[in-house]
């Protein structure tokens, strides 16, 4: 065993124990598979991450995301903790304003903006409507109607999401879930806030509501990976400005803010961390 430098971020809020934290073992070099599923399995938190040195020259440093099940190829909460972990630690960007992790899934770049960063949502690798059998069961599992589904999607991009869109936000904040109906399926749902509740993407002030049930049999309270598809899904489809804010966790006491924008090609996904718990563990 080493004694390795630790973090516990919170991430998505500027109100600190208001977002979704995840835990980061900064000093990861050495660990096998076994030994980083089973720290994952013990801190009982959504992901856990674990940094090492990059394998590729266009990469920072490479990232590792367990859940307590198994590897993820990309989340966005864990990313942008561990790079606020990474940074804290006193590691430099090789470029100011500017990182590139390295993970499962490829090369995520992320930038500051606005004084918080934000990742580059990864391609989607299933986008499509979903099925009519399936939208049905997450549409019972919800306890909605399937008329009151606008929209739906399937939105990979690691984390394999079902979209649905719904009418207000006041409906999504109204859901209750039936996990056993769910199933294995994460299903996310978005609905807007009334145009004048405030211009689009000024301040915190969310544009849309956002609730992420997830087939493992909780709620996500803040989810990075699904809000960076279905911002391309909902400008893809004009329900979403390029720059908007979600709130999401609301239902659970949480004040997640997850910041969209488009730019540059890409799908940009911000939000604040704060560092909750600093020190050691012995792995």
């Amino acid at each position: 065993m080493h004694t390795r430098r630790f973090s516990q971020v919170d991430v998505f809020s500027a109100e600190p124990c208001r977002g979704n934290p995840v835990a980061v073992v900064v000093d990861g070099e050495g660990l096998g598979d076994v030994a980083m599923q089973a720290f994952a399995r013990w801190t009982n938190l959504s992901e856990t991450t674990f940094l090492l040195p990059a394998t590729t020259p266009e990469a920072d440093y490479r990232v590792r995301i367990f859940t307590t099940d198994g590897e993820l190829p990309f989340a966005g909460h864990p990313t942008l903790g561990s790079a606020h972990a990474w940074l804290e630690a006193g590691n430099a960007p090789r470029a100011e304003g500017r990182l590139v992790q390295e993970c499962a899934a490829g090369l995520v770049e992320l930038r500051q903006e606005e004084g918080r960063w934000a990742f580059a949502g990864p391609p989607l690798t299933r986008y499509e409507p979903v099925d009519d059998a399936t939208l049905a069961r997450a549409a019972a599992a919800l306890g909605i109607d399937r008329s009151a589904v606008l929209d739906s999607s399937w939105l990979v991009n690691g984390p394999v999401w079902i979209g649905l869109r719904l009418a207000s936000a006041e409906e999504v904040l109204a859901l209750q879930a039936s996990y056993s109906q769910l199933g294995d399926l994460f299903v996310a749902v978005v609905g807007p806030y009334p145009a004048d509740d405030g211009a689009a993407g000024v301040d915190d002030r969310p544009d849309f509501e956002v609730r992420a049930f997830m087939g493992t049999g909780t709620e996500d309270p803040v989810t990075g990976s699904f809000n960076a598809g279905a911002a391309r899904w909902l400008m893809d489809t004009g329900q979403a400005p390029e720059t908007y804010v979600a709130a999401q966790g609301t239902v659970l006491g949480r004040a997640g803010r997850v910041h969209v924008r488009a730019a540059d090609g890409e799908i940009w996904v911000g939000g604040d961390t704060t560092t909750i718990v600093s020190g050691t563990v012995r792995l």
